[in-house]
């Protein structure tokens, strides 16, 4: 019989087929390893299992194959009987491209697996291995981009249990199971940004990102970019390759407008047809992108008030106005003091604890900072203060020396004391930083304009 005649045979020639091939993909790859019907490994060569750190390709024998090549997929391809063609495999040392197949018996049976390693001669998938780990690089980088943008803070971390914060605390976890927007209103340091946070976290958008922006923080001329992002080239300066706004990087997740009465009126109006429309332009663009947000929003300003005088839409307030949830401040909140002191204490680290005149002692005061007041105060009173027992005396000279105007704020008016009080706060504070507003401003935790806003309404002329 001829060559030519033999390979006529099909079957004759299929089965010299598959053991060449066999035979030339095992000598040439990384490795080789056959399973059986449990994805148990019944034989491994010796390359492949030194890859995986074993001394001896026996040891491998019967073992359960995840046990020994960590990630594979034989076990899935002796379940669903069917070929996984091109796949990549992370291995300790490099990703390799893998091919695995099922086997049959001669009834055509399943019995098995086998699986190759094909990394070294495909150097033709080079292209391939690139954009694999340009993909690993990107999904790193977004990973540690989300886990950035995710809540750092939690219902439980909104300490109190007085009536006022029950209170909020009850309406703030109603709200987060809702997608309707929430309005923070109180004021500053009181914890409007800690609860944006907890009622993230607490909501079915909780995997996605937590995105804020202060209106009071950013210059006006770049407010519109920052919140709907830029198309490439679109003026001068810009980014070529364009640059996404916060509603792009906070898709499905919460943006946390933050000072939203400082917002200009004419971003105003392009923030409600987001609200109402669920699209946007970025700035320079035509296009026209959907937006899936959740939108909370925080101010310490009137609302009403600016809407009286022309500085805020109605129509804005209405659409934002869905759940409002009034903050109370730390005045209005008094029996919260011993426990936001101990807990404030304890995340400063500190072993301080505070004497029963102490405490008395913050009871009386106007806390006109609220909690991020209290926490300046108690950080200052440990750095200062010799013994562990915190007394009255360290939490006033904390406090700060007491003006004549405070000596006489019993026969102030309220408000009155509470203005004479923030002068010598802001007077200090300005003092200390040599006249520096932004300094000054970041020590008070206040925002700049927030701040410059401030000291123009009380006649106090900084440097």
């Amino acid at each position: 019989m001829h060559d030519s005649d033999s390979l006529k045979d099909y079957q004759r020639v299929s089965l010299l087929a598959i053991r060449s091939l066999f035979k030339i993909i095992e000598q040439s790859s990384e490795g080789t390893v056959i399973v059986d019907r449990d994805a148990r490994i019944v034989w491994i060569n010796e390359r492949y299992a030194k890859r995986f750190g074993l001394v001896d390709a026996s040891a491998a024998i019967g073992q359960p194959c995840e046990s020994v090549i960590p990630g594979s997929l034989m076990r899935e391809v002796v379940t669903q009987g069917q070929p996984i063609l091109l796949d990549m495999l992370d291995t300790p040392k490099d990703p390799l491209v893998v091919m695995r197949l099922p086997i049959h018996d001669d009834a055509g049976s399943l019995i098995g697996a086998i699986g190759f390693a094909l990394f070294d001669e495909l150097r033709s998938l080079s292209p391939l291995l690139k954009r694999y780990a340009s993909m690993q690089q990107e999904l790193a980088s977004t990973r540690s981009l989300l886990r950035a943008r995710q809540a750092k803070y939690s219902f439980a971390q909104f300490i109190g249990t007085s009536a006022a914060s029950l209170e909020v605390k009850r309406r703030a976890r109603r709200g987060a199971s809702s997608d309707s927007p929430v309005l923070l209103l109180g004021e500053t340091g009181t914890g409007k940004e800690l609860l944006a946070h907890a009622i993230h976290a607490a909501s079915p958008r909780a995997h996605k990102a937590f995105v804020s922006i202060n209106s009071a923080a950013i210059p006006e001329t770049l407010l519109e970019a920052e919140f709907f992002g830029t198309a490439p080239g679109a003026f001068t300066g810009a980014d070529r390759k364009g640059r996404a706004g916060k509603l792009q990087i906070a898709e499905g997740g919460t943006l946390f407008l933050d000072e939203i009465g400082d917002m200009p009126l004419a971003l105003q109006s392009k923030l409600l047809r987001v609200l109402q429309e669920k699209e946007y332009e970025p700035v320079g663009s035509n296009q026209m992108l959907r937006s899936d947000v959740r939108v909370i929003a925080a101010t310490s300003k009137d609302l009403a008030a600016a809407m009286a005088r022309g500085e805020f839409r109605a129509d804005l307030y209405y659409r934002l106005n869905v759940l409002p949830i009034h903050v109370p401040p730390l005045r209005e909140r008094l029996d919260d003091l011993p426990a936001l002191s101990e807990a404030i204490l304890e995340e400063l680290g500190s072993r301080h604890e505070l004497e029963d005149e102490a405490q008395a002692l913050l009871g009386r005061h106007a806390w006109p900072g609220n909690i991020r007041e209290l926490r300046n105060v108690l950080e200052r009173a440990t750095l200062l203060a010799e013994q562990v027992r915190l007394s009255s005396a360290d939490i006033q000279v904390a406090l700060g020396p007491l003006s004549p105007l405070a000596v006489e704020a019993t026969q102030q008016s309220y408000r009155e004391a509470c203005e004479a009080f923030e002068r010598q706060l802001l007077e200090s504070a300005l003092a200390r930083c040599a006249g520096n507003v932004p300094e000054a401003a970041r020590e008070l935790g206040l925002g700049r304009s927030t701040l410059y806003k401030k000291l123009v309404a009380l006649g106090i002329k900084s440097l």
